[in-house]
């Protein structure tokens, strides 16, 4: 709509203008075309500026009128009068239904939705309404991020509509990995490519159709995924580097990049794929370390590429619950005859102003050999988050004196000698301003070899003991305020003339046997007798019962039997999905910032969109009761949920992490989110088994 004034200047005649003025006294403006639709009914016959005069020869100025013109005259033909530059012309015009450029149906793939491009979105960027669209960028079709997608082809084969998209997504076997083209619809001008990665075993293929009568979109399931492609043994040639960098450029045979996609955040884990490097340290095994910042659990698919060339599968062994690594294996098969290696461990630990090399992958991930100095070896804490989530504790941590550190999230710290000293690791932190904070810093390869050892014997599903505390360093000179007395500075000087430390509980997990027995702010003088100076004294507890342990306790001193708890390397291993909400026990990082635990029913994380978004059940709560019936464990959840009609209100009640009661009203939306039951089943295809509860 535009004044006359401004029609004027688009080239509206006295005439006409006279006219509406007579016919509409109050009239102050008339309709001027503002964008045509490419491909639509009116393109190359309206063009921008066009002054509407009159449509099946009745004079049109609003848009009441002009919507009441179109909607009466719906695929069929209509006379449009006009005045372009001054010119009058009459044009024939064919009305277009608004049906049949709405989306009545969408498909689910992979974690994505996708639907054909509707006449809104074309409308708003002035893009012909055709293309698959990606209205829910995830999973599979996550890509460069949620910039609003439209996939032209996938696996080399075009996709112009969601008929053909369907037909070529049918043909691809699960866990392939193929070409997609797209673009954005924000810039039709710039195509892009990518690899994507076929899920067929987490989410659903199945097309959803908008039911009129019912007011639900129906669902039908688009046929089983084809099995996966047979793996066949390949060899391929790692790159060779230049002789100056020494003994230790042979360790770029054992880097290995990894890959992690996982469908659901669990453990309040931020990211749905993460990108690293991984070390292998056991080629005939298949075992390669990385750090828990890249594989933090075992929901999810890892790959591992070798010699830039070849990608295998791999899955979780072990996941350390303190020392931020995991351990990963492949099958040794697949490399055929490619030089990869086993990384050479050194027996020696790197020390303070130890000259180390860093070999690594920078964020390009290209191989980075730097020689430089171990400047720091220090018991740091890594700052907690606001929704808890893993993190490392009682580590020594290592800082390099090179800038170029930093820059390298994940790789090895060697020696002269090209032998392993240490892993170089990266470490997830707290969350600022919804930025997530990251660290890079580098661990003795020590850590490892309990473990290692485990695994090459044979042993799954390890366990360890733990007492389940996390651990700080003071200042000598506080602890000496909190009463620590001359024969025991004496002591700790003896113990470690390098470092003069001693540990200070930071905290016990909630329900842990320490938890009874130690308390905060109690200094650690001596384990089983031994003066405690130095992280690895205290890594005794992951083999030990028991331990007795001596303590500074508001200036007294005394010994006492602290028992171990066990805990699994293997991780969370079972997840409820319940209205949208992903429901877990709560894992080891809600334990240690939790004094309590209301129930074994924690919410890791909510689909957005689903009733568990809209009424409020949010991550870090704890349902302890539904339709006033407590619920303890998630068994307790399920059956009190799965005979609950669809679409009536569920009472939930629940504690927030801060201890606050909170009541919500659900409502049951089971035929989009149902109950689901997905648990760690090392037969099934991708390592957990799903069951849908009806």
């Amino acid at each position: 709509y535009r004044p006359f004034d401004e029609a004027r200047r688009l080239g509206l005649s006295a005439e006409t203008e006279t006219k509406l003025r007579e016919l509409f006294p109050e009239e102050i403006g008339v309709l001027v075309v503002d964008a045509v639709l490419p491909e639509g009914p009116a393109y190359k016959m309206l063009e921008e500026g066009d002054i509407l005069v009159t449509m099946n020869g009745e004079y049109v100025t609003k848009f009441v009128p002009f919507e009441d013109t179109l909607d009466s005259n719906v695929t069929k033909e209509i006379i449009v009068e006009i005045e372009r530059g001054g010119k009058p012309m009459q044009l024939k015009i064919n009305v277009g239904s608004l049906h049949d450029v709405t989306p009545d149906r969408y498909v689910e793939y992979g974690g994505a939705i996708l639907h054909e491009l509707s006449y809104q979105l074309a409308s708003h960027y002035c893009v012909p309404c055709r293309g698959v669209y990606v209205a829910d960028p995830a999973g599979v079709f996550r890509l460069d991020g949620d910039d609003g997608w439209i996939i032209k082809a996938v696996d080399d084969k075009e996709t112009p509509n969601l008929n053909a998209f369907i037909e070529v997504m049918k043909g691809i076997p699960d866990y392939a990995r193929v070409s997609c083209v797209y673009y954005s619809i924000a810039d039709v001008h710039t195509i892009l490519g990518s690899i994507i990665h076929i899920d067929r075993h987490w989410s659903s293929f199945r097309l959803a159709v908008r039911n009129d009568v019912s007011g639900l979109w129906d669902f039908t399931e688009l046929g089983d995924p084809l099995p996966p492609a047979a793996l066949v043994p390949t060899t391929k040639k790692i790159i060779e580097l230049d002789d100056c960098i020494g003994p230790s450029k042979s360790l770029i045979r054992c880097l290995v990049k990894i890959h992690f996609r996982t469908p659901c955040r669990l453990d309040g884990f931020p990211y749905n794929n993460r990108h690293g490097s991984g070390v292998i340290v056991d080629k005939e095994r298949g075992f390669v370390v990385v750090g828990r910042g890249i594989v933090p659990n075992a929901l999810g698919d890892i790959t591992i590429t070798i010699a830039d060339s070849i990608v295998i599968p791999a899955r979780v062994l072990f996941l350390h619950p303190t020392h931020n690594y995991s351990i990963i294996q492949y099958d040794p098969k697949a490399l055929g005859d490619t030089n990869v290696m086993s990384a050479p461990i050194s027996d020696k630990k790197i020390s303070q102003g130890h000259n180390v090399i860093l070999v690594a992958y920078n964020h390009n991930r290209r191989p980075v050999f730097v020689r430089t100095v171990a400047t720091e070896i220090s018991c740091d804490t890594i700052p907690p988050n606001g929704t808890p989530r893993y993190r490392a504790m009682n580590l020594e941590l290592i800082t390099l004196e090179t800038p170029l550190a930093s820059f390298c999230p994940a790789g090895v710290l060697a020696d002269e000698e090209g032998k392993l000293q240490g892993l170089w690791l990266n470490f997830l932190g707290e969350s600022v301003n919804g930025r997530e904070s990251e660290y890079s810093l580098g661990v003795n390869i020590s850590i490892i070899r309990p473990i290692l050892e485990r695994l090459r014997q044979g042993e799954s599903n390890l366990v360890l003991r733990s007492l389940k505390t996390e651990f700080m360093v003071p200042s000598m000179a506080s602890l000496y305020s909190m009463g620590l007395s001359d024969d025991w500075i004496n002591k700790v000087e003896e113990a470690n003339p390098n470092k003069h430390q001693l540990f200070m509980v930071r905290g016990t997990e909630a329900n842990s046997e320490s938890a009874a027995v130690l308390k905060e702010l109690d200094v650690l003088l001596a384990i089983n007798g031994k003066v405690a100076t130095r992280m690895s004294d205290i890594d005794v507890q992951y083999e030990a019962d028991e331990l007795d342990l001596t303590i500074l306790r508001e200036k007294k001193e005394m010994t006492v039997k602290v028992k171990t708890n066990t805990i699994s390397g293997d991780g969370t291993s079972r997840v409820v999905f319940w209205a949208g909400a992903a429901l877990q026990e709560p894992h080891q990082a809600v334990l240690q910032q939790s004094k309590t635990t209301p129930s074994q029913i924690y919410v890791t994380s909510a689909h957005n969109g689903s009733p568990a978004c809209m009424y409020g059940l949010e991550a870090t709560m704890w349902i302890t009761h539904i339709c006033d019936q407590k619920v303890n464990t998630l068994d307790d959840l399920i059956q009190q949920v799965k005979d609950i009609p669809d679409g009536t209100y569920v009472r939930v009640r629940c504690i927030d992490f801060d201890n606050v009661p909170v009541m919500l009203s659900l409502k049951m939306m089971n035929h989009y989110f149902p109950l689901t039951d997905l648990a760690r089943n090392s037969e099934a295809t991708c390592g957990w088994s799903k069951k849908v509860v009806q």
